[in-house]
């Protein structure tokens, strides 16, 4: 069966675009048709300056809202990434195998280094191997596929490099993966700003719907969307950013083409209210399962430590077979205990033979 792995990161509330994005097709496709793992990514989360007590209440959210999208704990593994020592072991060998110059090639690194720099903060050197932790989250559980918006591919694309470099020098021991786009809203954008990723770790929370919004709050983010000169609704990304984010986000609630949907509208305030809507109604049974999880905290620690023993079990034989190619020592197991341990031997401890 083929073999699924993607995680969320812990660093702000989760968005309408990690749901459209990613999580919707988690639940409805991807965890009946494969061998599923879905990771909140903590350790991720460490690599900006942060608030400990902070990403703690993020990560029980954000694997809250995991469930709340209708993840199945039966059908698919969904855990915490630092429940799972494995990924920080195979980290540091992959390490070993990246170089300076891909780490520095990577566009997010580029662009979170110069937003840290601006706001007079220091990078940390996590900032700039986290891709290679990211590889090592794939690599462990012989990943065939990762479901990613366009902006992670490049990630994607480096585990895949690592995974074949290793392989030929150190002989075959992980699966080579391969990314998988969602066909559509693959990348919902800012509402304020339409050329930029909807973040949840963006600063401008008027451009962002987030999963938990009230009703109320997301029909006043949606209608406040900044939309484009010119009053006719057509799609054009290139030159009419806004509007074609708006058609996007109906298309993908309602499960219309949104180069059809413009044919509908003859003004953007009709449109705005149509997919504040879609929105609301989509968001609705996730928010009520939210609820009634919330209620019950002891079934999500539940799911989060049955899915880390699971994951871990799946992990450590590739991990241990990285570190014996690599050319570490296995681990020296303990010596059996009573009068048989050494008998006949002869000599005495240390003696020379």
């Amino acid at each position: 069966m083929t073999r699924v792995f993607s995680g969320v990161k812990p660093t702000g509330h989760l968005t309408l675009g990690n749901y459209l994005g990613a999580m919707r097709q988690w639940a409805g496709v991807d965890q009946h048709r494969a061998d599923a793992l879905f990771c909140i990514v903590d350790l991720h989360a460490l690599t900006v300056e942060h608030d400990p007590a902070r990403v703690r209440r993020l990560s029980r959210q954000a694997a809250t809202l995991l469930l709340a999208s209708e993840l199945d704990p039966e059908l698919c593994t969904v855990f915490v990434q630092s429940h799972v020592d494995e990924h920080a072991r195979l980290s540091y060998l992959l390490e070993c195998v990246a170089t300076d110059g891909e780490m520095r090639r990577m566009i997010q690194y580029k662009e979170k280094a110069a937003r840290e720099r601006g706001r007079g903060g220091s990078v940390r050197l996590s900032l700039l191997t986290y891709p290679v932790l990211m590889a090592a989250d794939i690599l462990a559980y012989g990943t065939d596929e990762v479901p990613v918006g366009d902006d992670q591919a490049q990630h994607v694309e480096l585990a895949r490099d690592l995974a074949v470099r290793f392989n030929q020098r150190y002989g075959h021991t992980f699966v080579v993966p391969r990314a998988t786009l969602p066909p559509v809203s693959a990348r919902v954008m800012n509402l304020q700003e339409p050329t930029s990723k909807m973040g949840k770790s963006d600063d401008s929370g008027p451009g962002i719907v987030y999963l938990l919004d009230e009703p109320e709050v997301v029909r006043k983010k949606v209608m406040r969307a900044v939309t484009d000169s010119g009053t006719e609704v057509v799609y054009d990304r290139e030159s009419r950013p806004g509007v074609a984010n708006l058609l996007e986000i109906l298309a993908a609630c309602s499960g219309g083409d949104p180069e059809r949907l413009c044919d509908g509208y003859a003004s953007y305030g009709a449109l705005k209210k149509d997919v504040a809507q879609a929105v609301v109604e989509a968001l609705r049974p996730v928010q009520a399962r939210h609820r009634e999880l919330c209620a019950d905290p002891a079934y999500v620690e539940g799911v989060l430590r049955d899915g880390a023993e699971k994951a871990r079990g799946m992990a450590r034989p590739t991990v241990d077979a990285a570190y014996r190619a690599i050319g570490l020592l296995p681990p020296v197991s303990e010596p059996e205990s009573g009068p048989a341990a050494g008998a006949g031997s002869g000599a005495a401890p240390g003696a020379a033979r």
